[in-house]
């Protein structure tokens, strides 16, 4: 299974994501919030994103999703041809990259189901 990898600059605002995503599709899906920075600062931590990587790759890739500025530096770090980035809403893709990933989809189709997130209209 695909796992996914939300980087924020906000330790809460992470794990509230990974919390409703999880609710909304499956707890089964390996997710890991990897916001803010050690000390529980506002910022993005490399050391959090390499142990929420390890914590849900379960061999089929892991996306990562990162909030704003920075994070999309510090995703990059980590970017290789297992692991790919997101640019993606951060809530809407998040839900759509879990719930792609909870149906087993492959690594290229649930970044293709975050990545449809930029489309979706509110009214």
């Amino acid at each position: 299974m695909v796992g996914i990898v939300l980087i924020s600059h906000s330790g809460p605002l992470a794990a509230a994501v990974a919390l409703l995503a999880a609710q909304i599709g499956g707890t089964n899906v390996p997710l890991a919030a990897a916001g803010g920075t050690e000390d529980g600062g506002l910022g993005t931590s490399p050391d959090l994103v390499a142990a929420a990587i390890e914590e849900v790759d379960r061999g089929e890739g892991v996306i990562l999703i990162p909030d704003l500025g920075s994070s999309v530096l510090t995703a990059r770090l980590f970017a290789d041809e297992r692991v790919v980035i997101a640019d993606v809403p951060f809530v809407e893709g998040t839900i759509s990259a879990v719930v792609s990933a909870g149906t087993g989809c492959s690594l290229q189709a649930v970044l293709a189901a975050a990545e449809e997130a930029r489309t979706f209209r509110k009214l």
